[in-house]
């Protein structure tokens, strides 16, 4: 697929570390020129630097999903920096694994804020460059929790089915505007939020081997696998694919 972005600019969110990442990465690859949003100004300053290392063009962004003024300022930055705006994919995640008879309101409200209210705001903020060109590419990363549940992440599960549901409706909305709506729910991928619930407990009993062990494809998961996926749906070659449920997840979720 390299070379098949250029000319476009892209968004990706939550871009310092894991899935945001290595789509970032990749979508420079393919061509384009990225902005690496995140709340981490110094991380994503780092990937930024790696990916005009490697010959791509990247802006790097301090943005917090969740607050629409910043939103807005990292779309005016990017545009000022790039072009309008015509590939979003919107990776900033926020977890949670507590007891459901423990979640305060406030921790609701913090990962639904981050996760869902986040990838609306996002969304509603580029879809004008979008429309105004007759193309756009709109990736969302949900969850494989919110397609079989999770014990003790009621929060983090609904947000994420929130990010489904809003996908799919979107792409209806958006289709005849030429923009496309996709969403993919990595499933186990070695991501440093992954790594973090791990510590937390949020496997149990169970390792890293047994997980991996009830996997098809008997492997862990790459923040790299989303990333391919990422660049296929986000090409033109992938015009007649919208409103779709994209699992990358190794045969865990069928």
């Amino acid at each position: 697929m390299a070379g098949n972005q250029v000319g476009k600019v892209a968004i990706v969110t939550g871009a310092a570390s894991g899935i945001g990442r290595a789509c970032a990465t990749r979508l420079a690859q393919d061509g384009a020129a990225v902005a690496v949003l995140d709340l981490n100004e110094g991380d994503a300053k780092t990937v930024a630097d790696e990916i005009q290392a490697a010959g791509g063009a990247a802006l790097a962004v301090a943005a917090d999903v969740a607050d629409p003024e910043s939103v807005a300022r990292a779309l005016a930055a990017t545009r000022d920096r790039f072009g309008p705006v015509t590939i979003l994919v919107n990776s900033a995640g926020k977890t949670g694994t507590k007891r459901f008879l423990d979640i305060t309101l406030e921790q609701w409200t913090s990962v639904l804020t981050v996760n869902l209210t986040g990838t609306f705001l996002c969304c509603q903020a580029v879809v004008p460059d979008m429309v105004e060109a007759g193309w756009g590419r709109i990736v969302n990363i949900s969850s494989s929790s919110a397609q079989g549940g999770q014990a003790l992440m009621s929060h983090y599960v609904a947000s994420k089915g929130g990010v489904i549901a809003f996908t799919k409706a979107l792409a209806l909305e958006l289709g005849p505007a030429g923009i496309t709506v996709n969403t993919i729910p990595p499933g186990f991928v070695d991501t440093p939020m992954l790594r973090r619930d791990e510590a937390r407990g949020r496997w149990g009993p169970n390792t890293a081997d047994d997980l991996i062990a009830r996997t098809p494809v008997r492997r862990m998961g790459l923040p790299e696998d989303i990333a391919a996926a990422c660049s296929f749906l986000t090409s033109e070659e992938a015009s007649y694919i919208t409103g779709q449920v994209f699992g990358v997840n190794g045969g865990r979720n069928t």
